[in-house]
């Protein structure tokens, strides 16, 4: 287009000099070799601008003769590169399409035509053809190779850690994606697995500058950032809160601050706060936790939150907390479990009762199993509350790839996945548990631990509860024919599929075991309706 209007504009002058001459008439006198020549202004024009238009046309003659070789080799050196070109796309088109020998032949074809240096994607192409035939090797070496070429480094470490992957080489692979995350942390492949790997190896610090990293480069959205943060800042907490409680408090704040529905983030800055006697502060925190999602952790440290409080102080707190959450299972549990504790068994009937009727499950039969069995111990109805136990859906707890958790992790045992553990009720009947033994209380085994092991590995021997049974069990040791009493405890004893036991391996029954409920028999049996 500039060119165009620039050639407008000198036919445009010249016109404008032609006319201008015309206008004003006259004669030009040359005198040469003793001659005299005489022409007028407007041939004297014409004769000078046809000079001009002779001289250009010769110089561009020349100037294309001289031109021609280089010309010449420049038209067959891109029509060379354009062959090279066209072979390169048809052979990664068969590379994508798994075409291994189409795409072996067009690599060749390309390496002719193009020089590897020039066009980078040759290796590319070399690399996938090698994987297509099976030469994993070869393939290797390739990514290897472009490693020495920055444009190509972050293909080859891409490329060699999804060898690693297929050769399960975990720490190889997590070796790549940690140099390609350091250059590049935009790569989600690479952050994602270097994630693991420092979450893996407790590092967590460096995981929020990873996700820091990400956020910044917006590879991730502000909520999803948040909620990594939270689970990170969580673990980190956790880690440092019996070296550092002061790094512990301010990073359990901090994440649930992020996430204030988020029951082990409010569990561990309630931990730490009350480690630091800041009992209200803890307090506020639980509570709105627990106003967003109750959680049985929750409640147990809200009701012990002052060591020195009696009974009946945790009893009150336990009602705050339901007052709080009404109509809800898990606040009828929480009140249920600390009226147990205060003896107040008609309170603690009554809200387990309350429980199991909004919510059929495991744990409410078994608190109130405890209950019959504290106040009456009438082992008939302990031993019927603990067959309907055995039927009734399993409590909520922390689960991640397959494996059921008392406790919260921030990974997933099984893949290392960052934030996997969800908290539910397990699909399986008995599951894998995962159980902190440096924790764990001594004394008997608690009912819902035994109950999550396999049924090959539950004890034979019934566990007697302690205190002033114990005397009577061991006095029944002394009699054979004497059958000693089920407990809540001994329950963890019981196979999950007893109504497949043999008669002979069936447990002796009590003479006052009233047997199955008739009403819940009555349920289970179909109604059938006479038509005629």
């Amino acid at each position: 287009m500039i060119r165009l209007l620039a050639f407008l504009i000198v036919v445009f002058a010249l016109g404008l000099g032609f006319a201008w001459l015309a206008d004003r008439p006259g004669d030009m006198v040359v005198t040469f070799n003793g001659y005299q020549y005489q022409v007028s202004l407007m041939v004297a024009a014409v004769a000078i601008v046809a000079v001009v238009a002779a001289v250009m046309i010769f110089w561009w003659l020349v100037k294309s003769l001289w031109n021609s070789p280089y010309t010449i080799s420049r038209y067959f050196r891109v029509r060379r590169r354009d062959r090279g070109y066209q072979a390169l796309s048809t052979g990664m088109i068969a590379a994508g399409a798994g075409d291994g020998a189409l795409a072996r032949k067009k690599t060749k074809e390309a390496a002719k035509l193009i020089r590897s240096d020039q066009e980078p994607l040759i290796h590319l192409l070399e690399a996938q053809a090698s994987l297509l035939e099976g030469d994993h090797e070869g393939a290797r070496q390739k990514f290897e190779s472009m490693l020495d070429d920055p444009e190509m480094r972050l293909l080859g470490l891409r490329g060699l850690y999804l060898e690693a992957e297929r050769l399960g080489d975990r720490n190889a692979a997590r070796h790549y994606a940690g140099r390609a995350a350091a250059v590049a942390p935009q790569l989600a492949w690479a952050a994602e697995s270097t994630l693991e790997e420092l979450t893996a190896r407790g590092d967590w610090d460096g995981a929020l500058k990873l996700v820091d990293a990400q956020k910044s480069t917006r590879q991730i959205e502000r909520d999803a950032a948040n909620r990594r943060r939270a689970v990170l800042l969580t673990a980190k907490a956790q880690a440092l809160a019996g070296s550092d409680p002061t790094a512990a408090r301010t990073a359990a704040i901090e994440a649930n601050r992020l996430r204030p529905d988020f029951a082990p983030a409010a569990v561990a800055a309630a931990a730490a706060l009350f480690k630091q006697n800041d009992v209200r502060k803890g307090s506020k925190i639980l509570e709105t936790a627990w106003k967003a999602e109750p959680h049985p952790e929750i409640a147990e440290l809200y009701t012990h939150a002052r060591p020195g409080d009696a009974v009946l102080d945790r009893l009150n707190r336990a009602k705050k907390l339901q007052e709080m959450k009404k109509n809800h299972a898990e606040s009828s549990m929480t009140v249920a479990r600390a009226a147990l504790d205060a003896q107040d068994f008609s309170t603690a009937r009554r809200e387990a009762e309350a429980a199991i009727r909004m919510d059929r499950r495991e744990g409410a039969y078994l608190l109130l199993a405890d209950i019959e069995e504290a106040e009456t111990g009438d082992q008939g109805k302990v031993r019927q509350l603990l067959s309907k136990a055995v039927r009734a859906p399993r409590d909520p707890a922390w689960v991640a790839d397959g494996v059921v958790s008392e406790r919260w992790a921030p990974v997933s045992p099984v893949t290392g996945r960052l934030d996997a553990f969800e908290w539910r009720a397990p699909m399986e009947r008995l599951g894998q548990l995962i159980d902190s033994h440096d924790d764990a209380p001594a004394g008997p085994v608690p009912v819902i631990e035994a109950l999550a092991k396999p049924a090959s590995e539950r004890p034979v021997e019934v566990i007697d509860d302690t205190g002033p049974r114990e005397a009577a069990g061991k006095e029944a040791e002394n009699h054979e024919d004497q059958v000693r009493p089920i407990t809540a405890a001994a329950f963890a004893a019981v196979p999950a599929d007893a109504e497949a036991v043999e008669p002979a391996e069936e447990l002796a029954r009590l003479p006052d075991d009233p047997g199955v409920d008739p009403d819940e028999e009555a349920e289970k049996s179909p109604r059938r309706f006479r038509l005629f």
